[in-house]
């Protein structure tokens, strides 16, 4: 009998920047550093949320994480990225409407992030999650192949 893995969402720990170099580096061809990382999970600002797949032997690895920045009743996704080993199984959904819920629950109206229009497992997600596009920034996304992308403005309203 096969037993689906156990999943858990909950904090990003600052001891864990690293981590989130290793994700977010396999995810984005220009990654942030450590000490980026250090500083936003340290920010009381900043929500880092971490989900993580339990073993058999009760480890939880994590296979992706969210930033978000919340001001008034207002917030952005600074980032959110899924290792590509654990792409494609809901993660990214799973942290979404997580981060939703928490941001609803503290009040903020409207959430934004930024996506590389060319990105369309993600502009499809976040379509179906509410987002609308509000806005594009040409050139925004620079990619490994020297190349840049437009990135997408979008908006839900979750009040």
């Amino acid at each position: 009998m096969f037993l689906a893995p156990r999943l858990f969402i909950d904090q990003v720990r600052r001891s864990e920047a690293e981590t989130l170099v290793a994700i977010h580096g396999e995810a984005f061809a220009r990654p942030w550093s450590a000490d980026d990382f250090t500083a936003l999970v340290a920010d009381r600002s900043v929500y880092a949320l971490a989900l993580r797949r339990e073993s058999l032997f009760g480890n939880r690895r994590m296979q992706g994480f969210v930033l978000v920045r919340a001001a008034a009743d207002e917030a952005e996704i600074l980032t959110i990225a899924v290792a590509p080993s654990a792409q494609g199984k809901g993660y990214g959904r799973r942290l979404m409407e997580d981060i939703m819920r928490r941001l609803y629950a503290d009040g903020v109206r409207s959430l934004f992030l930024e996506v590389d229009g060319a990105n369309a497992p993600a502009v499809r997600l976040y379509r179906s999650l509410g987002f609308e596009t509000v806005g594009e920034r040409k050139g925004y996304y620079h990619r490994a192949d020297g190349s840049t992308g437009t990135a997408l403005v979008m908006r839900v309203q979750l009040r």
